[in-house]
């Protein structure tokens, strides 16, 4: 399954056929003896060659051997900023990168990838970084459809989908194991690759004009080291981190999930330095950028990897192929190639999670959106810039103006629930006032403008409340405003009170001249704040 897959990723990255078996070699090694997954497959990936396609085109031009140098270069970037951030043990960055995030730079990837692969698929020229070029060069080229091309092609896409679809059913009906069937299933593109290019041969429809792959180099790859050219790797640098963020976040989630399976565990941080370790030996290797692959992984996972081995194993593999195998692909139709790209990246699109999305959280589906158009219009890198700006930015947002309750005792329990939502008992002179959030700078402000709001509703209150069920925590600048607050109810004749602080929080404020001053007290519930400032309410019919 990976030989297939690394000739193609490699085309789609721009690069020559036979770097992506060299991206398939000591990647793999490099893995099996730093990764944390017993399971993970690390190669070449879709969304990694697209990203690699749209760096490393910018600094030279395809098929150059400066482009090459830079795709090699950003192999070893990607590979030391792993390595960086996983002895920094910064694996949490990647939280940052959220699901919806995600979800829509891998969709609109995914149809970037699969449209770039329609030009192969028809024999004609393609090119172009987003949408709108893509369009363009298939438009000015729609007249010169090669038909072979198009018949293997479509050939190919079909026999894929089926084999997707309806082989599985098929081979289960006939009594073999559900088990067997799927992996036998998985081997569809590798009888895409054989009858194909038998097809060529036999009818020599390379001179018909399809496309086919060429003189593939034998041999192993050759240990290098990478260009210490500092302006190539400046310019790099931004991309490289793009890359190994994405990479990372798409492979610790493939690992978890598969090892959530045995019950088994991942660890985050040694995961970033056997990706590292991955990438390094891709770029000493003359390969380009790898990470953790779903379709393979689960292959390796279904035919009963159970340790990292299984990579050292495909790995020899892979080096016994480039060594003998590749004078046989010399007529291995590009088309071929194409396909299965297509339907390898069909799967990574989610229209249903857009709408899944809109119905749950319009902010979320903003980020989403945003991360899909920009994606699509200028580009993978834009885009997921941009779905990560937004997404910190809405996250600030939506904190900045957290929820707040007034809230009351539910009659004939110790239960204070919100009393515009439930039929609750309050005191006049007695405000309790709910933070659905931690405080910080952000909403500090907020929470000063909303506590005095409650004051000046209610000219008959004397003490005031403040819930701390939900305060995680208290920044300096919440703070500041904490002791503003404190001193304004204090001249407005209110006392300031604080309940069901958590200890955590409580630490950080008996640090401070805050408590001294304060003007109430600090009870352990909130049930025992109102026993003592308003006991009128448990009184009460």
């Amino acid at each position: 399954m990976l030989i297939p897959q690394s000739l193609a990723y490699a085309l789609l990255a721009g690069l020559p056929a036979e770097v992506g078996l060299y991206a398939s070699i000591l990647p793999l090694v490099a893995y099996a003896f730093f990764g944390t997954s017993r399971t993970l497959a690390v190669g070449p990936v879709a969304v990694a060659s697209l990203m690699t396609a749209a760096a490393v085109s910018r600094v030279a031009a395809t098929g150059s051997i400066g482009y090459l140098e830079a795709a090699v270069v950003l192999a070893a970037l990607s590979g030391l900023i792993l390595v960086v951030l996983g002895l920094l043990r910064l694996g949490f960055l990647a939280n940052f990168l959220s699901h919806p995030v995600i979800t829509g730079f891998i969709t609109a990837s995914g149809l970037l990838i699969a449209l770039s692969q329609l030009g192969q698929l028809l024999g004609l020229p393609g090119g172009g970084h987003n949408l709108p070029e893509m369009l363009k060069r298939l438009a000015e080229n729609i007249g010169q459809i090669n038909v072979p091309t198009l018949v293997i092609g479509a050939s190919v896409l079909l026999f894929l989908l089926w084999v997707r679809s309806g082989l599985k059913p098929l081979l289960v009906n006939s009594g073999i194991s559900k088990k067997t069937a799927s992996l036998i299933a998985r081997t569809g593109p590798i009888w895409a690759v054989v009858a194909s290019t038998l097809a060529v041969a036999l009818l020599q429809l390379d001179e018909a004009g399809v496309k086919t792959l060429g003189h593939i180099p034998a041999g192993l790859p050759s240990l290098a080291m990478p260009s210490l050219d500092a302006q190539l790797w400046i310019t790099l640098a931004g991309s490289a981190l793009l890359i190994s963020v994405v990479g990372f976040v798409e492979s610790i989630s493939v690992a978890q999930t598969l090892a959530a399976k045995r019950r088994q565990s991942i660890d985050p941080d040694q995961e970033l330095l056997g990706l590292g370790a991955a990438n390094l030996g891709a770029a000493f290797s003359g390969g380009y950028p790898v990470t953790g692959g779903f379709a393979r992984s689960v292959v390796n996972f279904d035919a009963g990897a159970q340790t990292p081995a299984a990579g050292l194993f495909t790995a020899i593999g892979i080096a016994l192929a480039t060594l003998f195998l590749t004078p046989l692909l010399r007529l291995l139709p590009v088309a071929t190639l194409a396909a299965t790209i297509i339907v390898a990246v069909l799967s990574l699109v989610d229209f249903g999670q857009i709408g899944r999305t809109w119905n749950y959280s319009r902010s979320d589906f903003v980020a989403l959106a945003a991360t899909i158009l920009v994606t699509l219009f200028q580009g993978v890198e834009l885009g997921i810039l941009t779905g990560v700006s937004l997404s910190i930015l809405l996250f600030l947002y939506r904190t900045s103006r957290p929820h707040t309750a007034v809230v009351g005792l539910v009659p004939g329990t110790e239960h204070f629930r919100n009393v515009e939502r439930h039929k609750v008992i309050t005191s006049e002179h007695l405000i309790s006032v709910r933070v659905d959030a931690s405080l910080y700078f952000a909403n500090a402000r907020f929470l000063e403008n909303c506590l005095a709001s409650k004051v000046v509703a209610n000219p008959q209150v004397t003490d005031l409340v403040l819930v701390c069920t939900a305060i995680n925590d208290i920044d300096a600048s919440a703070l500041e405003s904490l002791e503003a607050i404190n001193h304004r109810l204090q001249e407005a004749g209110v006392r300031f009170h604080l309940s069901e602080v958590k200890g955590p929080v409580m630490d950080k404020l008996q640090r401070t001249a805050f408590l001294d001053e304060l003007t109430g007290e600090i009870f352990l519930t909130q049930y025992q704040a109102v026993a003592k400032l308003a006991p009128e309410i448990l009184t009460h019919p």
